[in-house]
């Protein structure tokens, strides 16, 4: 067993666990998605309105907290 048969065995199974994770990655946004938990669609019409005068797509959680502290 060479170095070259080494190599051709590492790039296989670094190809698989990418493939694997890819495809893992694809299913739990698919699956996050269905359940309502984020609403990927809205982040894709983000570039198509991109201006100053566009409205925030989600509240900033940490800024009203900090807001009710100071209150």
């Amino acid at each position: 067993m060479g170095i070259a048969e080494l190599q051709a065995y590492a790039y296989l199974i670094g190809t698989v666990i990418a493939v694997v994770a890819l495809y893992g990655y694809i299913v739990y946004l698919y699956k996050s998605e269905k359940s309502g938990e984020k609403d990927y669609e809205k982040y894709g019409k983000l570039a198509l309105d991109d201006s100053i005068d566009s409205q925030p797509l989600e509240k900033n959680e940490s800024r009203t907290k900090h807001e009710k502290k100071e209150k």
